[in-house]
C-alpha cells in the first residue's frame, strides 16, 4: 500500500504542477515572458534545492518526455507551414537551418573552450547545443507583443524554427558520438549526417502520405482522426530514429505532407494537436527545470553568461548576415533575424543527451544550456518586440482576430462550414465583404436559426454560419475582424478603401495590373514607404505607384499600419478606374491572409 501511496502522491504533485504551469500563462500572457521560463522556473522551485524540495533525476524519463514532445511540436508546426509560404522562403530558412546552425556552433566553440578549459570538440559539443532557436518562443512572444511581422521575415523565421532543429539534433548526435568512440573521421561524420538527413527525409515523405490515405479512404469512427493521427507522427519519429534516420526531420516533413493535402477532420486534428502540444510542452518544461540544481549552477553562471553573450551578440548575428547574404534581405531584416533567435527547450534537451549517456562534464553541458536559454529569454525575450519596432520590420496589430468556428461536412473534403461573430466595424458588416469562394448558409440570431434570406441585413450580434474551402478558411478572418473606426478620412481615397501595411506590392500589381520589378513583388507596402521616402513616415505622405497614389492613414511611432489608396493624377478616366478599383477590392480582400 506504501507505494501505491507514493504513486498516487506523484500522480497529484505531477497535475498540480502542470496546473500550476498553465496558472502561470496568464501572468506570462500578461508581462509578455516568455512561457518556457515560467515552466522552467516552475520546475526549478519545485526541484531538490527548490522550497517543494521533489526529488528527480532521472534523465532518462526526461529524455523520453522531451522526444515525444519535441516530436509532436515539430510535426504540428509542418502541419501548419503552407507550401506556397516554404516554397517562397525555402533557400534562406534551409539555408539558416543548416549552414546557419553550424556556423553559430563553430563561432560559440572557441568561446565556451577557452571559457570553460574544454577541448575543442567539447566546446564545439556546447555551441551544437544551443545553437538551434525555439519556435514557440518566438511567435508566442510576437502574438502576446501585439505584432504582425514582414510576411517574408515571419516565414523565414517560421520555416528556419521548425527546420533547424532536425539539423541541430543530429549534429549533437554525432559529435557526443565522435566523443564517445573517438576514433571517427569528419569524413565518416558528414557522410553518416548525409545519411541520416535522406532517409529521414524519404520515411517523413511516405508517411504523411500514408497518414493522409488512411485518413481519406478509411471509415475511422469519429473522434479517432485526430488521435490517429498524432500516433501516427510518434510512429514515424520512432520508426526513422530505429533504422539510425533523423526522427525530427521526418515526422516534420510528414506534418508538411499531411497539412497541404486536402484530408477528413483537418480541423479536429489541428484542435487536437494544439491541447496535445501544449500539454507537451509544459511538461518536457517542468520536467527539465526538475534536473536544474541552483546551487550547482554558481559555479559556471559567469562564463556560461560569457557563451550566452557571444552566441547572442557575435555567432548568431554573424552566422545569419553570411547566410542571407545572397537572398537579397535588407540590414534591418536580417538584424532582427540575427535578434530573434531565441534559445529554448530543445537547446536543454539536447544538452539532456550526455546526461544519458554518462558523457564526463554532462552536467556542464547542461548547466551551460540552461544559463544560455535563461539569458536569451529574459534579454532577447523582453526586448523583442522594441527591436521589431525600432527596426521597421513589425506593425501594430490594432484588428485582433475573430474567434474562427470550423466543422467539418462528412463526405466530402473540398467544403467546411466556418463561423464567425459579426462585429460593429467589420468589413463583412460595414461593407458587404465576401470572397466568391465563402457561401453564407446560415445565420444565429438571438438562439434563432435563420437562412440568410430571412436574416437581411446582418446585424451585430449575429453569428453567420459559410460554406467555404478548407485551406481558405483562415483567410475568411480578416473580412470579420473588429477594425477601429476610421477617423476623417482623406475625401480624395477611394471610398473608405484601406489596407495593411504587409500588403506587398505583388498583390497590388496582381490585381490592377501594375508593372514592378520581380524582386520586389514581396515587398511590403510599409517597407515601400520608407525605402521611397528615406526618412520617417508621417501621417499623410504620398507615394505614387504607377496610376495609384498610396497615402499614409495611420502612422503609429514611425510606422504604417493602414494605407489609402487613391488616384495619383486626376483625368478623365477617373470614374472608370474607380469602378475597376472597387471591383478589385473583394479580391484583394481575399489575399490579405
Amino acid at each position: 500500500m506504501e507505494s501505491l501511496d507514493v504513486l498516487s502522491l506523484g500522480i497529484l504533485l505531477g497535475a498540480l504542477l502542470v496546473l500550476l504551469g498553465i496558472m502561470s500563462s496568464l501572468v506570462a500572457m500578461r508581462f509578455g515572458a516568455p512561457l518556457l521560463l515560467v515552466f522552467l522556473i516552475v520546475g526549478m522551485l519545485a526541484g531538490e534545492s527548490g522550497p517543494v524540495g521533489l526529488e528527480f533525476d532521472d534523465v532518462r524519463a526526461a529524455y523520453v518526455v522531451g522526444s515525444i514532445a519535441l516530436a509532436l511540436i515539430l510535426f504540428d508546426g509542418g502541419l501548419r507551414t503552407r507550401f506556397a509560404m516554404f516554397r517562397n522562403v525555402l533557400a534562406p530558412a534551409v539555408t539558416l537551418a543548416t549552414a546557419g546552425v553550424l556556423l553559430t556552433a563553430a563561432l560559440t566553440a572557441p568561446v565556451a573552450a577557452w571559457l570553460f578549459d574544454l577541448r575543442w570538440v567539447e566546446g564545439l559539443l556546447v555551441g551544437a547545443v544551443v545553437a538551434s532557436t525555439d519556435a514557440a518562443a518566438v511567435f508566442f512572444l510576437i502574438h502576446a507583443r501585439g505584432l504582425r511581422l514582414r510576411p517574408r521575415v515571419s516565414s523565414t523565421l517560421e520555416v528556419e524554427s521548425g527546420s533547424n532543429d532536425p539539423f541541430a539534433v543530429l549534429l549533437t548526435m554525432l559529435l557526443v558520438e565522435f566523443l564517445t568512440v573517438g576514433d571517427r573521421s569528419w569524413q565518416h561524420v558528414l557522410a553518416v549526417l548525409a545519411e541520416q538527413a535522406a532517409l529521414g527525409t524519404l520515411i517523413g515523405i511516405f508517411g504523411g502520405r500514408a497518414i493522409v490515405i488512411v485518413l481519406n479512404r478509411l471509415a475511422l469512427a469519429q473522434g479517432l482522426h485526430a488521435p490517429f493521427v498524432a500516433v501516427s507522427a510518434l510512429v514515424i519519429f520512432g520508426l526513422a530514429s530505429v533504422v539510425h534516420a533523423s526522427g525530427f526531420l521526418a515526422v516534420y516533413l510528414a506534418g508538411l505532407v499531411v497539412g497541404n493535402r486536402p484530408t477528413r477532420a483537418h480541423n479536429t486534428v489541428i484542435v487536437f494537436l494544439d491541447a496535445v502540444t501544449w500539454l507537451a510542452q509544459i511538461v518536457m518544461f517542468v520536467l527539465l527545470g526538475l534536473l536544474v540544481w541552483p546551487l550547482r549552477l554558481v559555479g559556471s553562471i559567469m562564463p556560461a553568461l560569457g557563451v550566452a553573450a557571444t552566441l547572442m551578440v557575435v555567432a548568431r548575428p554573424l552566422a545569419v548576415f553570411a547566410c542571407l547574404a545572397p537572398f537579397g534581405f535588407s540590414w534591418r531584416e536580417k538584424a532582427f533575424i540575427s535578434w530573434v533567435g531565441l534559445r529554448g527547450a530543445v537547446g536543454i534537451f539536447l544538452a539532456s543527451i550526455p546526461l544519458l549517456i554518462g558523457l564526463p562534464k554532462a552536467y556542464l553541458y547542461f548547466d551551460i544550456a540552461f544559463v544560455v536559454v535563461l539569458a536569451s529569454l529574459l534579454i532577447q525575450g523582453w526586448t523583442i518586440a522594441a527591436a521589431a519596432r525600432r527596426l521597421h520590420i513589425a506593425l501594430p496589430r490594432h484588428d485582433p482576430l475573430p474567434r474562427r468556428v470550423e466543422l467539418d461536412l462528412p463526405g466530402q473534403l473540398a467544403q467546411e462550414i466556418v463561423g464567425y461573430p459579426v462585429s460593429a466595424n467589420s468589413p463583412y458588416l460595414r461593407r458587404g465583404l465576401l470572397p466568391a469562394w465563402a457561401r453564407p448558409t446560415l445565420v444565429v440570431r438571438e438562439e434563432k436559426i435563420l437562412s440568410p434570406a430571412e436574416a437581411e441585413p446582418v446585424r451585430q450580434g449575429d453569428y453567420v454560419y459559410l460554406l467555404a474551402p478548407p485551406e481558405k478558411a483562415q483567410a475568411l478572418d480578416r473580412f470579420f475582424v473588429d477594425m477601429p473606426a476610421l477617423a476623417a478620412p482623406d475625401p480624395r481615397l477611394l471610398g473608405d478603401f484601406f489596407v495593411t501595411g504587409d500588403v506587398t506590392l505583388g498583390a497590388l500589381a496582381e490585381i490592377y495590373g501594375l508593372t514592378i520589378a520581380p524582386d520586389a513583388a514581396a515587398t511590403a507596402l510599409a517597407a515601400y514607404f520608407g525605402e521611397e521616402l528615406k526618412r520617417p513616415v508621417r501621417q499623410g505622405d504620398v507615394v505614387p505607384l504607377g496610376p495609384i497614389a498610396l497615402v499614409a492613414h495611420r502612422v503609429t511611432r514611425g510606422q504604417i499600419s493602414t494605407i489609402g489608396l487613391r488616384l495619383a493624377q486626376e483625368d478623365a478616366e477617373r470614374t472608370t478606374f474607380i469602378v475597376r478599383l472597387r471591383k478589385a477590392a473583394l479580391k484583394l480582400w481575399s489575399m490579405l491572409d
